[in-house]
């Protein structure tokens, strides 16, 4: 089998399709993200330039051709939010177990440590079934993984097919 190059790059507007076609499925099929609608390529194109205007956007090629992204945020508004931030990151789903999502997030640490971030935090979602046909326990086990820890669990703070969510 041969293996694959996966290289990183920094997200450019242009890249919007391309994003938007992987974060497609995680709306219309998972409770990975709360929204309800698939954002146009003109929203996603926002998006990556806002982010990028503070925090960075980072995107997965796997032999050339876009596999995922990831980018840090805002973690609040008020002041001393200034040392932590949120990440995000959205794998396309015939690419999972390539190491991409470490490859991301070992770049946003990077990243992040340059800003003087000194906490990276993610809102994962949960669902208390095990067996929820819209939520695996991938990302936990993943964030886990990276040494991520629980600090917080908000229940029943989403909404989505008809069901309640946590966020973790």
């Amino acid at each position: 089998m041969k293996k694959r190059k996966v290289t990183l790059r920094i997200a450019v507007p242009d890249d919007a399709g391309a994003l938007v076609a992987i974060y497609a499925p995680y709306v219309l099929n998972t409770a990975v993200t709360y929204g309800y609608e698939v954002p146009s390529a003109g929203e996603f194109r926002r998006r990556i330039v806002h982010t990028l205007e503070n925090y960075p956007y980072v995107v997965a090629e796997v032999d050339g051709e876009i596999a995922g992204y990831a980018y840090t945020g805002r973690l609040g508004v008020r002041a001393a939010f200034a040392w932590a931030a949120e990440t995000s990151i959205y794998i396309r789903e015939d690419m999972h177990g390539l190491g991409i999502g470490r490859k991301l997030y070992d770049a946003l640490e990077k990243f992040s440590q340059v800003q003087h971030i000194v906490t990276l935090h993610s809102a994962i979602a949960w669902s208390e079934d095990e067996n929820d046909p819209r939520l695996t326990r991938g990302s936990p086990a993943f964030h886990r993984h990276l040494g991520f820890t629980e600090t917080a669990h908000f229940k029943h703070c989403g909404y989505k097919f008809d069901r309640w969510y946590d966020l973790l």
